[in-house]
């Protein structure tokens, strides 16, 4: 009994203070203050966020209670002005600058009404002190960015109602922001993270995210981000201009990287072959690393062009590019007087190698090769520039590099070289090439060479060839390789230098030669004809040997002309490179047959001698000589230089200068001729003036000698003759000259110089624009930056007195007289220009005087418009064989760059 005492005492004490605390209740009074309404007034919300959204469900509520749905993170919220918590609506309010963080949902606005019970939120504008609404919502869900008017969405089921959305999606090749798609929708619905509904929809890649200058109006559509839109109806606007470009159903990828689709055609009307659809085809990436562009043209008279295009790369290992054209031109209709067909294709194949990849192993390619009319002839704009170009190139080579001493290094190349003009082909399948290293065997390997037989050296060198020479019309045939001439050359140069008298270096050789050929040629000779006639090819291994000595001394001379450190110009260096060569090489008469008349008597010649003739003429590496040579050599180089003051006046060193980059002088004396022992002078020299701007070359032979009636060089000096000292047979100079109103400019505020032209370097033409501009149809004419460099438009842009423009000048002469006939055989200027107007308007222009001719050559003129998103140009040849036309207007934006309008002429076929 008294254990429980404690437990009676507290159960006494609980209902006292029960009882106590009832009391008190009954006694509570009101706090006298005074109720006053929120100074803050609340924009303008829609009806159905500012009622009651209860509604009371006809049907029973279930017996089974539902468990409320829980938010699975904290919600973060803030706001600048006010944060208002309503019991009664179980809601929160917060105004001006509010924003909520959930997840990965980012949330900001004017204005946020969030629903702590349904887990939804409402974010709005308000207005401004100007009554002007302000703080437009911002949306995130993942890297998915919407800028509306007011949105609706729920925490729980990731849905949403949104009004007079606003997106960006990135897609394309390239990344830039003018790439971008920009939706926009008066009503979306989100359904999911990557479905959204949209009604009244807009679609544009403008710039100008207010008031587009062009958009494609959707009635209904479904936006997958980063993917896709597919749309009902859809009509082209521009300025708020419906067009009668539309479709009743359309597709827009959004995909970001490489992509296969189709490559909308250009529709147009030629006068020669009809209506047409060219540069329509279908683009497939192959891969991570390659891809395919197959295009083509078709002409309703049956005309027709393929061509495919696969750029690969690797990183860190390859890159290159294979392409090929291919074209069937028709004229007129069978059967008419002026019907003609002929086909015409062009390969271009591109590879290089990383030289990290493997130091020791190399392939590359550059291949350019095809018919010899294909640029005249081609239908595609984007050989305009190359019409001109009358030489194809290619080399495909691998290489290797033994390493170890002594290295061997073994190269295998095939070449090939075609004039477009006289359609002759010269090919090389192929070239090999072998070499061991340098060996000095009378000198330590890691030790300095001093005196001459340190210095001894041998190598050995190796170049076998498979040459072929055929024309155009052969080419790809069998008949091609008739002609084949097969060769080897074996080389061991021996050669040692020395010093003498300190200033002078000496350099003694020999060399030893063993040719190898597949097959020599009988040969007899016709009195009548005077001729020698091939007789007869023997095909089987033949060879030959010849060796020469060699020995040469040149030293460098220094002088220096100093005008005073307080001129303008301060000193005049001149270095001259004089050289005096001697060779000899006996006869290799053994290799030569004599020619035998009927009674097997020798042929003469005018000079009484015996007519004789070697089997190996005529072979890869030619016949030995026949006569013994013994000739000096002489040479001398030159350099002339200047130093100024620099115009700079924090500059402690004066500049220098290049006043000749180099001048030289070659001539030689063979002691054992009967006649004409000097040999003509050849003289050439460069130099750049200007700050190099202007490059200066020249060339010139100048001959001792006189010359008869008949143009032949005689045994008289040409100042005997009643001449002068040397005679100017020939000689050449060119002259180039670039200017832009960027040299005009500090060096600070110069902008870089554009990128050659790599299409036009890689099918052999100018890297400049004297013969024209590239246009080609699937590339993005303009890089989509904003004028003025930055991502920011102009809206209205002016440039005053600061006007961009450029001018490249080429000037080009020939002369010759070997007959006593001067005359200047080609004599041209041509040039080119740029002038950027304002902003958006640019002309630009090339052309060329022949002076000889007495006519322009090939001229372009033509404009272009920047249009914000648009661009036009046209481009015209007023006159010449290649008379054309060609006006286009389309979207700069790679996205809906097949939106455009193109009208062109198409040229002459040039007909050989």
């Amino acid at each position: 009994m008294q254990s429980n005492k404690h437990y009676i005492l507290f159960l006494l004490m609980l209902f006292c203070g029960i009882g106590c605390l009832s009391a008190q209740e009954d006694r509570i009074k009101p706090l006298p203050i005074k109720a006053l309404g929120d100074t803050i007034v609340a924009p303008l919300l829609p009806p159905t966020i500012l009622q009651d959204t209860t509604v009371t469900d006809s049907i029973e509520i279930d017996s089974l209670n539902k468990k409320r749905p829980l938010l699975l993170d904290k919600i973060k919220y803030k706001a600048k002005d006010s944060i208002k918590l309503s019991q009664k609506n179980q809601k929160i309010y917060l105004y001006n600058e509010a924003e909520i963080y959930y997840q990965d949902t980012e949330l900001k606005a004017g204005i946020i009404i969030m629903d702590y019970i349904k887990n939804e939120v409402y974010a709005g504008r308000i207005k401004d002190s100007l009554g002007n609404y302000s703080q437009l919502p911002y949306f995130k869900q993942g890297e998915n960015v919407v800028i509306p008017d007011s949105i609706r969405f729920n925490f729980d089921t990731q849905k949403a109602l949104i009004w007079n959305s606003r997106t960006e999606q990135q897609a394309g090749l390239g990344q830039l922001g003018s790439d971008a798609m920009k939706v926009y929708a008066e009503i979306t619905k989100k359904e999911n993270d990557s479905v959204y509904f949209l009604s009244e929809g807009k679609l544009t890649t403008s710039k100008d995210t207010i008031d587009p200058d062009y958009y494609i109006r959707v009635k209904k559509a479904k936006f997958v981000p980063k993917k896709k839109v597919i749309a009902g109806f859809s009509n082209l606007y521009i300025v708020d201009i419906p067009t009668p470009i539309a479709l009743p159903f359309a597709y827009f990828p959004l995909s970001t990287g490489r992509v296969a689709g189709v490559l909308m055609p250009t529709f147009g009307n030629d006068p020669n072959r009809g209506y047409f659809l060219q540069n329509g085809g279908y683009y497939v990436p192959i891969g991570d690393y390659a891809d395919l562009t197959l295009t083509g043209d078709i002409y309703t008279n049956g005309s027709y062009g393929i061509r495919t295009q696969s750029v690969y790369m690797k990183r860190y290992k390859y890159r290159g590019n294979v392409n090929f054209r291919y074209e069937n031109l028709i004229t007129s209709q069978k059967g008419f007087d002026d019907y003609t067909r002929s086909t015409i294709y062009n390969i271009q194949i591109s590879h290089s190698q990383d030289p990290k990849n493997n130091p020791n192993s190399r392939f590359s390619a550059s291949v350019n090769l095809g018919s010899s009319t294909y640029f005249q002839n081609s239908l595609n704009r984007i050989n305009a520039a190359n019409r001109q170009n009358n030489n194809l190139s290619s080399s495909i080579s691998y290489s290797k590099t033994f390493t170890g001493y002594p290295s061997v290094n073994l190269n295998v190349t095939a070449t090939h070289n075609q004039n477009t003009n006289t359609e002759v082909i010269n090919m090389t399948l192929p070239t090999l090439q072998g070499s061991v290293e340098r060996i000095f065997p009378f000198a330590k390997r890691d030790g300095i060479k001093k005196g001459i037989l340190q210095n001894v050296n041998f190598q050995y060198n190796v170049r076998a060839e498979n040459r072929i020479q055929t024309t155009d019309s052969l080419f790809f045939k069998s008949g091609m390789f008739d002609d084949a001439k097969v060769g080897a050359r074996h080389t061991i140069p021996l050669s040692t230098n020395f010093k003498v008298a300190k200033h002078f270096s000496v350099t003694v050789g020999g060399n030893y030669e063993d040719v190898w050929t597949l097959n020599t040629f009988e040969r007899e000779f016709d009195p009548e004809t005077n001729r020698e006639i091939v007789t007869d090819t023997i095909n089987g291994f033949d060879r030959y040997n010849r060796y020469g000595l060699s020995a040469s001394i040149g030293t460098t001379l220094y002088g220096t002309f100093n005008f005073g450190e307080d001129k303008k110009i301060q000193a005049i260096r001149h270095v001259m490179r004089p050289q005096i060569s001697y060779g000899y090489a006996p006869s290799f008469e053994q290799f030569y047959d004599t020619f035998l008349d009927e009674n097997n008597q020798p042929f003469l010649d005018t000079n009484g001698m015996p007519r004789q003739y070697s089997r190996f003429e005529g072979t890869l590496n030619g016949a030995p000589g026949l006569t013994q040579s013994s000739s000096m050599t002489f040479s001398l180089q030159n350099t002339l230089e200047a130093k100024v003051r620099d115009k700079d006046s924090t500059a402690t060193e004066p500049k220098k200068i290049s006043l000749l980059s180099n001048f030289n002088l070659a001539t030689s004396y063979n002691f054992e001729a009967d006649s004409l022992k000097l040999a003509p002078i050849s003289l050439n020299g460069a130099t750049a003036l200007f700050n190099k701007k202007m490059a200066i070359n020249f060339r010139a032979i100048l001959d001792p000698y006189a010359i008869d009636n008949n143009g032949t060089r005689i045994n008289t000096f040409n100042i005997q003759n009643g001449g002068s000292l040397l005679r100017l047979p020939q000689a050449s100079a060119n002259i180039s000259y670039s200017l832009s109103s960027e040299i005009f400019k500090s060096k600070e505020d110069r902008e870089p110089e554009d990128e050659e032209n790599s299409y036009n370097a890689a099918s052999g033409g100018r890297t400049d624009d004297l013969f024209g501009y590239e246009n080609d149809p699937n590339s993005r004419d303009f890089d989509n930056r904003s004028l003025d460099g930055s991502d920011e438009d102009i809206e209205n842009p002016i440039y005053g007195t600061k006007i961009p423009w450029d001018v490249r000048l080429a000037y080009v002469i020939n002369y010759s007289n070997r007959n006593r006939d001067p005359n200047i055989t080609n004599h041209t200027l041509m040039f080119s220009g740029n002038i950027q107007l304002s902003p958006r308007w640019s002309l630009r222009g090339n052309s060329g005087y022949d002076f000889v001719g007495k006519g322009f050559v090939n001229t372009n003129l033509g404009f272009q418009r920047d249009l914000k998103s648009f661009t036009l140009r046209f481009d015209w040849t007023p006159f010449g064989r290649f008379t054309s036309w060609n006006f286009f207007i389309g979207i700069k934006s790679s996205l809906l760059k097949d939106l455009k309008w193109e009208n062109r002429s198409q040229p002459p076929i040039i007909v050989r």
